[in-house]
């Protein structure tokens, strides 16, 4: 699970930087969402790390950080490599913490 965890805090971590790597920094509604909630992922992985259970709000947060990146596409207008990295990561994003949730370790 800790591993779990560490993935999604990373995933959190590009999602924060996403938009100067990718170049989607003229929309700043993109940029301000994709910060904020890859924050709210970041942290709520790390503090996540080492729990798991459905009891786990932390987990519970960092999922719902993975469907707001799995909806974001079809908010805004978004290139097509950014759409499938902000589907992609926030399906693994969704996944990794229903394994936590899951997870009785």
């Amino acid at each position: 699970m800790k591993v779990r965890n560490t993935l999604v805090a990373l995933i959190g971590l590009w999602f924060i930087a996403a938009p100067w790597i990718l170049g989607f920094t003229d929309d700043s509604n993109v940029v301000l969402t994709s910060v904020i909630v890859g924050v709210l992922q970041f942290a709520a992985s790390a503090l996540a790390y080492g729990k798991s259970g459905w009891g786990t709000w932390q987990n519970w947060i960092s999922l719902l950080t993975g469907v707001w990146f799995i909806v974001l596409p079809s908010l805004f207008t978004l290139s097509s490599d950014v759409t499938l990295t902000s589907i992609i990561l926030g399906a693994v994003t969704v996944l990794l913490n229903l394994w936590n949730l899951a997870s009785s370790e």
